[in-house]
Formats: structure tokens, sequence, C-alpha cells
């Protein structure tokens, strides 16, 4: 289904999708028509960011102020000093530049009848990867990726677990959903980022995002591959696409294969230990985990395989920001047998969204399985952009 025409029709042929969208604790903070201005909308359901990355967003509507700058990773509650110990390294940063708005926008929303979850950010973490380098993801050549805390490491776990439960744990919440609850790593949308000379294939980029820190290198051990060669093998195979010599990258099956062992068994102790986090702070809230169908992608929406995600969380978060069969595709893979599955879906025409297609696109993807669209994102919007919110709301209730 790939028309406009299509999604048109669909509308009235599938359940209705529960509507929803992201925000930022300070698009509501400090603005007394924010809530209500966002429940005009047609939404229910507002994923707040609890635990977010660096950003510089713009506040268009905001009667305060109109650009906010996040210069590193931070919290924007109040963190309860007896969760982190002295020996955590790994402590979040509160937010001094938007301080303790959590509270206030999910106070503010829930008033205006919109239901808040918290959005929850783990393994992407720029702050502490600055201040603790050695918790972080070390590339075959050496390199640091300052915002990918290497999941593998018992410290990131036991950091990323404690994290996700402090968030569940804040008033007024009707779930918790977590992004990058996973492995982080390359790609990284950051200020005045210039890593786009060379254009990596995904086998290429997988390979550039493998961790050889002495926690990974055991794990490679205990999966059969020997960590000198490996790393030596994931530099013979990128060097020809760095030099332009070669448009793919591969490793040999046997160390392909214990790379996927190894990396698909630690996500999913990470995931496993940070919805237990959760469930065990709050056994009533639904726990969302942002999800790729490929096992081994990486990033804000890692890989969970759709055979297991269902049992290990309430539901997926799937991107689908605009028009592709590929997006159709995943939904399809999760969805069936009455199974919650979350599209996130871009309505932000600076962001690439297509604002008249936009009530097409979410019908289509309510045709695919997908029983909740979240719109990606209404404090960044433009009026043109709202409009076409409205209107697809209104085509979908």
């Amino acid at each position: 289904m790939n028309g406009a025409g299509a999604g048109a029709k669909g509308v009235g042929m599938t359940r209705r999708p529960q509507l929803g969208a992201y925000v930022y604790p300070w698009d509501v903070d400090g603005d007394p028509a924010a809530a209500d201005r966002l429940a005009a909308l047609g939404v229910r359901r507002a994923c707040v960011a609890a635990a977010y990355h660096a950003v510089r967003a713009l506040t268009p509507r905001h009667p305060h102020h109109k650009v906010v700058t996040a210069d590193r990773s931070a919290v924007y509650f109040p963190l309860d000093p007896a969760r982190w110990s002295s020996a955590d390294r790994l402590r979040p940063v509160e937010a001094a530049w938007s301080w303790h708005s959590f509270g206030p926008a999910v106070t503010a929303l829930n008033d205006a009848g919109v239901e808040v979850y918290a959005w929850t950010i783990l393994a992407h973490n720029d702050g502490l990867g600055l201040r603790e380098p050695e918790a972080t993801v070390v590339n075959a050549y050496g390199d640091r990726y300052p915002w990918a805390l290497c999941i593998a490491q018992e410290q990131v776990q036991r950091h990323c677990a404690t994290l996700a439960a402090e968030a569940a744990s804040q008033p007024g919440l009707a779930g918790v959903e977590l992004e990058s609850c996973g492995w982080y790593g390359f790609d990284h949308l950051h200020a005045h980022d210039k890593s786009a000379g060379v254009l990596l294939p995904p086998s290429a980029k997988l390979l550039f995002s493998l961790c050889f820190c002495p926690a990974c290198q055991d794990a490679y051990r205990e999966a059969g591959a020997d960590p000198a060669r490996l790393r030596a093998d994931v530099r013979a195979a990128l060097d020809p696409v760095f030099a332009g010599t070669a448009d793919d990258a591969h490793l040999p099956d046997e160390q392909s294969g214990a790379v996927a062992r190894m990396r698909t068994a630690i996500a999913t102790r990470l995931r496993e230990r940070a919805v237990s986090a959760v469930r065990a702070e709050r056994p009533d809230l639904p726990v969302l985990l942002h999800a790729h169908p490929d096992p081994l992608a990486c990033g804000a929406s890692p890989g969970l395989p759709p055979e297991t995600a269902h049992a290990l969380a309430d539901a997926p978060v799937l991107l689908c920001p605009t028009r592709s069969d590929a997006a159709l595709d995943a939904v399809r893979a999760y969805a069936g047998n009455g199974r919650r599955v979350v599209a996130t879906v871009a309505a932000v025409q600076g962001l690439g969204a297509d604002p008249s297609d936009l009530t097409a696109w979410c019908a289509d993807l309510t045709d695919a399985g997908a029983t909740e669209l979240r719109f990606y994102h209404p404090g960044l919007a433009s009026a043109t952009d709202l409009e076409a919110m409205r209107k697809a709301t209104a085509a979908l209730r």
C-alpha cells in the first residue's frame, strides 16, 4: 500500500490507533497554554523527555524563550541520592538549563487530559561519555565514541537499569518508553557534524560500530572469536571502504556469527535488566522499547528481534518517519495477534516530513498493524505542521 489514496481509504477499514506525541519538558513548563494546545491536536498521550541527550531546539510558541540549548545529556527531574552510590562514576547530570521541568510538565499535561510516558534515553549519553571515556565504545582503530556508552560494561548496564527505574518512579506517569536500550554506535546526530565525506554502507557502519574495550574483548572470546584477530579483520574490511576501492565490508562467516551471538546476548541482558528495574519500581506501568527488526541494528532504535519483543516488553516503538516500504515491513514484522505496536511519525516539515502526506501515511501504518502513532513533534512544529497534525488526528479518530 504505497499511494495516498490507499492510505486514506484505510482509515475507515482498520481499528483506529491511539494517538500521541513526543514532547520536551521545556515545551510545557512555563507555558500555561502548551498542554491545552497539545490536547487540542487530538493526541491523548505524550512521551515527555525525562532523560535526554544534547540538543538545540526551537520553541516557537513558548512565551519566555524561543531556543533551548542542552549542551549535554541530562535528566529533567531531581535525582534521588539514595539510588546512586559514591562509587557510581556514571551518575546522571541534572539539567541546569531546564531545571526539574519534567514534573511540572507532567502535571500540566495530566490536568489537560493527556497521559504521560517517561521518554528515557539510556546508552546514548554524550555528557557521561566525555566525563568517563573508558565507559564508551572504542572502535577497531582506537577511536572513542563519547556519545555511546558501551553496554558490555557492568557499570553501564547498572547505570541504564538504575536510570530507567528512577524515571519510572516519577509521579503522574502512565508508562515508560526506553530509547537506545541496546547497542549505540557510530551514528550520531551531532551539532556541526562532518562525518559524511565517505558514505558508509550498512555493513561497514556495523563494523565501524563494533567495540573493542576490555569488556567487549572478553565477550568476543566467550563467543568464540579471538579479539585481536577480529580487530585486525575489521580494519582490513573497512580500509578499502575508506580508500574508495570497495563498496561493502564483511567479516568471515565464523567471525560474523560470533559477533552476532555476543552483541545479541549483551543487548538482551541490558533490556531484561532495564525492563525488570522499571517493573520492580512500578509494576503497573507498561514498558515500551525503541526497536529495529534487524537484530544487529545499533542506535536510538537498536535491534530487537520481532519474535521476542512482546515477551520482553509491552510494545516496540518503531521509527517510521516518512513513507517507505521498509517502515511498513517493520511494522508488519512486529504486528499481529492483538500485539501493541507503536510507530513514530515525522510531523515537522523542517525535519523531513511531508505535511500533505501525513494523514495517508498514518493510515497506511495503521493498516500495516500499528496500534499507536506518535507525532515527532509538536513542540518543534510550525503552524503548517500543527494544522497537518490536526487533520491527521481528525481523520484517524
